[in-house]
């Protein structure tokens, strides 16, 4: 039976529908990892059409309550807690204890952090990447994708571009792993001290290839966050173009408050 909270409310019907199914997630009636009733059992349900059930769970997808597969139908999300993506996670003390970026902020929110390499090589740089190196569409400049991962769960998706005439000369660069403190130590040890970073941050729906990238329900949000590294010199020597589930993340930073 739908509850008397859907019954009484003076909400459009799908929101009404919507409302009692968040109730019984947030509750857990519907546990984390269940399926939601198929359309058919909810149009008897709560004597509505198909369309109006569709409308429902979407809003359910909207509020990142539930995720749905093709052919399988929709569950219940189970997804790990909120990491938070602050400014310290670049302070050069974790570089020096071995530790890169994202398994500093993967240890201080919890959860077993994991990194998957899906290429590094040379490639021609993308017209945004090269207009933020100062460098002509199409320069050699060498990527390094990953896809990382909580608690065996995909969460972000990143790939750095590094001017060639940088790395060329430091081979760790071109190792999967390019050793503790990951590539910033690296750079630092060959003279190029950082002094900033900079991040440009957007909210876009995924695509088709970011949804399956990170196991997002169709019409999920992401986060679409480029960074630039910058020297002591003003040089850039990365370019990091990174694509985050929405609601795995939450965005942290300080700044000062003098000029």
């Amino acid at each position: 039976m739908a509850s008397d909270e859907a019954a009484s409310t003076a909400k459009a019907k799908y929101l009404q529908i919507a409302d009692d199914l968040a109730a019984q997630i947030k509750s857990g009636v519907l546990a984390p990892g269940a399926t939601i009733p198929s359309e058919t059992d909810l149009m008897e349900r709560y004597e509505v059409a198909s369309g109006t059930v569709r409308k429902a769970v979407a809003e359910l997808r909207t509020m990142q309550l539930v995720e749905t597969h093709h052919g399988r139908g929709s569950f219940v999300r189970s997804r790990p807690p909120v990491q938070r993506k602050s400014s310290d996670r670049f302070r050069r003390a974790h570089r020096l204890a071995g530790k890169a970026a994202y398994l500093a902020e993967a240890e201080q929110s919890g959860g077993t952090p994991s990194v998957k390499v899906l290429f590094v090589g040379p490639t021609d740089a993308p017209s945004e990447i090269a207009e933020r190196l100062s460098a002509p569409v199409g320069t050699k400049v060498l990527a390094r994708k990953r896809r990382y991962f909580r608690d065996g769960t995909p969460t972000e998706e990143a790939t750095s571009y590094l001017p060639w005439d940088v790395v060329k000369d430091i081979p760790e660069m071109f190792a999967e792993n390019p050793g503790g403190g990951g590539i910033y130590a690296r750079l630092e040890e060959h003279g190029y001290v950082l002094a900033e970073f900079t991040e440009t941050v957007l909210a876009r729906l995924a695509t088709k290839a970011e949804s399956v990238a990170l196991a997002l329900s169709p019409g999920s949000p992401v986060i679409h966050l480029v960074r630039t590294a910058i020297t002591e010199t003003g040089q850039v020597v990365e370019v990091c173009d990174t694509v985050m589930a929405a609601d795995q993340f939450v965005l942290d930073y300080r700044f000062p408050a003098r000029d």
